[in-house]
């Protein structure tokens, strides 16, 4: 398995997608740092920012040689989580969203989940939501639907390779999440969840992308 890291493949490389997220990033790599599991490494995946955000990945990249960081024109979040998954080196990928946080036993607790269900392709489910909870509907925008109805990305612990003989996400801007899911199970990926609530999915974010489809 191709790794960067001598002698060592990490249990988890950690998807940081990004884009004008300059002002909140720093809560979303503090939280990571503050994990009690670190056997990890992040890639922060900036998809054309041009708001500082490579200062601020540079500062993180400082304090942790485990952070990397990539840079390319605005594509969307699907193709944003794909560079991520390319350029992975861990077992396992996992998503946090730049305007997002883990609690310190995110990482911890879903470790310990794969070791007891070595089975398992893809993890989810987890999560604190704060602000709204009702979203667009992915097939007809003009509906909301809550978030328990969702799986929402940021949760996903994937088998790399599992999610790389499947292609990745999507191109889409919306709902990325939701088609890798349904191509998963329909490419008969095993699939656990849990409701462990340490993923703490922010939306009174005015831009944020959900926000955009209401």
């Amino acid at each position: 398995m191709t790794t960067i890291y001598p002698n060592r493949i990490p249990f988890y490389s950690v998807i940081i997608p990004t884009f004008n997220r300059a002002t909140l990033l720093p809560r979303a790599l503090e939280s990571l740092l503050q994990q009690t599991e670190t056997d990890w490494e992040a890639i922060i995946c900036d998809d054309g920012s041009n708001d500082g955000t490579f200062g601020i990945a540079q500062k993180f990249i400082g304090l942790n040689q485990n952070i990397r960081y990539h840079y390319h024109s605005n594509r969307g979040t699907g193709l944003t989580r794909n560079a991520g998954l390319v350029a992975a080196c861990g077992l396992f990928v996992t998503f946090l969203d730049s305007d997002d946080e883990y609690l310190p036993e995110h990482l911890s607790i879903r470790k310990e989940i794969l070791w007891d269900y070595p089975e398992v392709d893809l993890l989810h489910g987890g999560v604190e939501i704060i602000g709204n909870p009702f979203v667009a509907d992915k097939d007809n925008p003009k509906k909301k639907i809550h978030l328990s109805k969702c799986v929402i990305g940021g949760t996903f612990v994937i088998n790399r390779i599992s999610a790389l003989d499947i292609g990745g996400f999507s191109a889409l801007r919306y709902a990325d999440d939701a088609d890798f899911f349904g191509r998963a199970q329909t490419a008969g990926f095993t699939i656990g969840e849990t409701d462990a609530a340490t993923y703490k999915y922010y939306r009174d974010t005015p831009d944020s992308l959900c926000s955009t489809y209401e």
